[in-house]
C-alpha cells in the first residue's frame, strides 16, 4: 500500500539531512507532501548553495533527479528491498505502477491539504526542527502551514517526528522538547552514531535519515545496524 507522509523543512541547521530524507522517501516508492519555510530557504542556500523559489518551486531546486538515484548504491537497495524494480526506467515507481509524487506546499497556504485532519497520511517529519518550529508546534501558536500540519497530526493522534538539530541547548528548549513527547510527537535529534563503519560525512547524514525511516516502518539498509 503506498505511503503518505509529510515532510517540512524549518530554519535550523541540517539542510543535507532534508535532501537526503527526500530521496530517501521518494526512493521507495513513497508520496511525499513537502513545505519548506521562508528560513528554511536561506540555510538551503547556505548550506548546500540551492537556489530555491518557494514561490514558483521545483523539485528540480533541491537536485532531486533520476541520475542522483540510479547512481546511489543504497537507494537502489532501497528501492530493492520496497519492491521496485531495478529495471524500471521510472525510478520513482512502485509496485502497483504508479509514481510516487512529490507535492508542494508553500508555507503560507493555509487551505493546503495537509492542513486538515481529514487528509490522510502515514505519519510528518520536520527536519530540521527549529527552535522556534518546536516552540510554536508546543504552545499551539500556530502561524503558518508548517505549525497547522503539526498540530494536525498531534490531535489525529499521527506519527510527528521532530528533528531538532542545535547545541548547546537551553533550559527553554529542554523544557518545549519534553512537551512535545507528552503531546505524542517523536524526538529524534540530529545526533549520529559513528559505530556502522563512518567513512563520510554521507554516512552519518544516512545514520539519521535511517532511524527516521524505522520510525515510519520503511525496511531499509542506509546504515550497517548493531548485531547485524
Amino acid at each position: 500500500m503506498k505511503r503518505n507522509v509529510v515532510v517540512a523543512i524549518t530554519g535550523a541547521s541540517g539542510a543535507p539531512y532534508a535532501i537526503r530524507l527526500l530521496e530517501a522517501l521518494l526512493a521507495s516508492g513513497t508520496d511525499v507532501h513537502l513545505t519548506i519555510s521562508g528560513a528554511a530557504q536561506n540555510v538551503l542556500k547556505q548550506e548546500l548553495d540551492l537556489a530555491v523559489d518557494l514561490d514558483y518551486f521545483h523539485e528540480a531546486q533541491l537536485m532531486l533527479d533520476t541520475g542522483s538515484i540510479l547512481k546511489d548504491g543504497k537507494l537502489q537497495k532501497l528501492r530493492s528491498v520496497s519492491g521496485i524494480s531495478s529495471e524500471s526506467s521510472n525510478v520513482l515507481a512502485v509496485p502497483s505502477g504508479k509514481p510516487g509524487v512529490l507535492a508542494y506546499h508553500h508555507y503560507r497556504d493555509s487551505t493546503a491539504a495537509i492542513a486538515s485532519g481529514s487528509f490522510l497520511t502515514d505519519g510528518m517529519i520536520i527536519c530540521p526542527c527549529s527552535g522556534g518550529t518546536l516552540s510554536a508546534i508546543v504552545n499551539g501558536t500556530s502561524a503558518n502551514l508548517i505549525h497547522r500540519a503539526a498540530e494536525v497530526h498531534l490531535k489525529e493522534r499521527r506519527t510527528l517526528i521532530l528533528v531538532p538539530r542545535e547545541t548547546p541547548l537551553s533550559i527553554t528548549q529542554l523544557e518545549n522538547m519534553k512537551r512535545a513527547v507528552q503531546a505524542g510527537a517523536v524526538l529524534l535529534p540530529a545526533m549520529p552514531g559513528f559505530y556502522h563503519g563512518v567513512k563520510s560525512i554521507r554516512d552519518l547524514v544516512d545514520f539519521i535519515v535511517a532511524r527516521i525511516l524505522d520510525q515510519l516502518q520503511i525496511p531499509n539498509h542506509l546504515i550497517e545496524r548493531w548485531g547485524a
